[in-house]
């Protein structure tokens, strides 16, 4: 089965899609550092098994728009990018899935839109509901170290990191996210030492560059990203972590709301997510925030590339979820 690649205009921006089979719409939302690309198996099953799977690459990535003004890359945006993307293949309504960075932007387009996103899968991260407080004011940090994502809030600073060897950052940010990773004992202990970053170092530093890489990811997979983040850079993805807090105030108004439309959850449990400060809480209180949650699946030995690194079982999970819904 083919995919095949064009470019749709959707929320004011040019956007890159790639493309399989005919039938009801699956919209797939990658993640970071990632393109379309981290659903090329899922998009081959989806097409032979009669759906039509769309990839798109996120606004900031590859061959996508990059606006230069980080306020342009808020969740009502890349929502907004989804919603034009159904107007612009003709559907009024898709299943939308998402996995890291994608997940949120899949979970919201549910919330926001229950009539355009009939349902929707989520790899790796959870629907997480508006917190109390913003965002990056409950972030860990120590006088030695800050969570990554706070690292990644002052422009220029990841990116002077990540783009100084695409290939080496490509390398150590999938192997060391993997489940094939060695696991350090902090990590099983205590959820405020996951995603730290040490402030005398930075994201890549003390973890050596893999000698081999893993079984689910081969060197083409590897150049493929690094020729992408070699080309666009990293600031685009970087943008999305850089409105945390603006979404915080902008989801002011749906506070509370739950996912109202079927969903299927699946996430590794080597995942370093699970971990997170909170998440121990989230996950068993997970079907009160999205009441039509049919499943929740935990691979085991699998980590954070959840659709990349255990292709075969991620696909059988969506397509006996989508095999419960109505095909319009």
């Amino acid at each position: 089965m083919e995919i095949t690649h064009r470019f749709i205009e959707t929320n004011g921006i040019r956007m890159h899609v790639a493309e399989a089979g005919e039938g009801p719409l699956v919209v797939l939302c990658h993640g970071f550092p990632e393109s379309w690309y981290s659903w090329r198996h899922q998009l081959v099953a989806l097409a032979q098994a009669g759906y039509h799977a769309v990839a798109p690459d996120g606004r900031g990535y590859g061959q996508t728009d990059k606006p230069e003004v980080i306020e342009q890359y808020t969740l009502l945006h890349l929502v907004g990018d989804m919603v034009g993307l159904l107007d612009a293949l003709g559907a009024r309504t898709a299943v939308i899935a998402g996995h890291d960075w994608g997940a949120p932007v899949a979970w919201h387009a549910a919330l926001l839109r229950p009539d355009r996103f009939r349902a929707v899968i989520g790899l790796s991260v959870p629907f997480w509901p508006r917190g109390a407080v913003r965002p990056t004011t409950a972030m860990p940090q120590t006088q030695d170290a800050m969570f990554y994502q706070l690292y990644f809030q002052e422009p220029g600073v990841a990116e002077a990191e990540l783009e100084r060897d695409p290939r080496a950052t490509i390398r150590h940010v999938l192997f060391w996210g993997s489940g094939d990773a060695p696991r350090r004992a902090e990590r099983r202990v205590g959820a405020g030492d996951v995603g730290m970053v040490p402030r005398a170092g930075g994201f890549l530093s003390g973890r050596a560059d893999p000698a081999a890489l893993p079984p689910w990811l081969s060197e083409a997979d590897v150049a493929f990203y690094a020729s992408e983040f070699a080309r666009t850079g990293f600031r685009g993805g970087l943008n999305w972590y850089r409105n945390i807090d603006r979404n915080w105030e902008l989801m002011a108004a749906w506070r509370g709301a739950k996912v109202t439309v079927p969903a299927l959850y699946v996430a590794g449990d080597r995942d370093l997510v699970l971990a997170f400060r909170g998440m121990d809480h989230l996950l068993p209180a997970l079907t009160q925030l999205v009441p039509k949650l049919q499943q929740t699946i935990i691979l085991p030995g699998c980590g954070h590339w959840t659709q990349q690194e255990r292709p075969g079982d991620v696909n059988t999970a969506m397509l006996g979820f989508l095999g419960t819904l109505d095909d319009v």
